[in-house]
């Protein structure tokens, strides 16, 4: 593919997959009881554009559909975590070519390879990165955006696990497995 075909390709699935994300956030994310904290099944969903259209897609449509859902729901984004969420979305889609999901295969060892890699990304991301962005830039109190980041990072690795997991398993088995066709005579 030429690289105009896959600038064209990022663009549209970046603008696709934020506007997924943005509803996927917006009408199903369900509470916890911890403030503005809920089970965000657009996480889930993250695994399989990552695994398919890569880091910049992954990362801009995550950033974009977050931006936009916070703008909407509370009046303006809340940066560190619309940050947060953008950098995970890089991260994992810096994972694509060791799932190769376009090959139609993936093997059981590669999914926990990738939830193992998701786990440390989710744990970076919440727990440590988007809590202290808060305590420096929006002087939130410690112990109250470290029980955020901590939740965070429990429901999205699990998001990401079940979710996502599924996510790849039923699009590897939608391709083509590589060596699978033979020419006809």
């Amino acid at each position: 593919m030429s690289n105009k075909n896959r600038s064209v390709q990022t663009v549209v699935a970046t603008g696709i997959g934020a506007a997924i994300i943005f509803v996927l956030m917006k009408f199903i994310a369900i509470p916890t009881g911890i403030s503005n904290t809920q089970v965000n099944v657009a996480e889930g969903f993250l695994p399989l554009l990552a695994a398919i259209y890569g880091p910049v897609a992954a990362g801009l449509a995550m950033f974009i559909g977050h931006a936009l859902n916070d703008f909407v729901t509370y009046g303006s984004p809340w940066w560190t975590w619309v940050i947060v969420d953008g950098l995970v979305g890089v991260a994992f889609g810096l994972f694509k070519r060791q799932l190769d999901i376009q090959s139609g295969k993936i093997s059981v060892s590669k999914l926990v390879l990738f939830n193992i890699y998701q786990i440390v990304v989710n744990f970076v991301g919440w727990v440590l990165l988007a809590p202290t962005g808060d305590i420096l830039i929006y002087h939130e109190p410690a112990n109250k955006v470290y029980l955020q980041g901590v939740v965070t990072w429990l429901l999205n690795s699990a998001s990401v696990a079940i979710i996502g997991t599924i996510l790849l398993v039923l699009y590897t088995k939608t391709r083509t497995k590589r060596g699978s066709l033979k020419k006809e005579k």
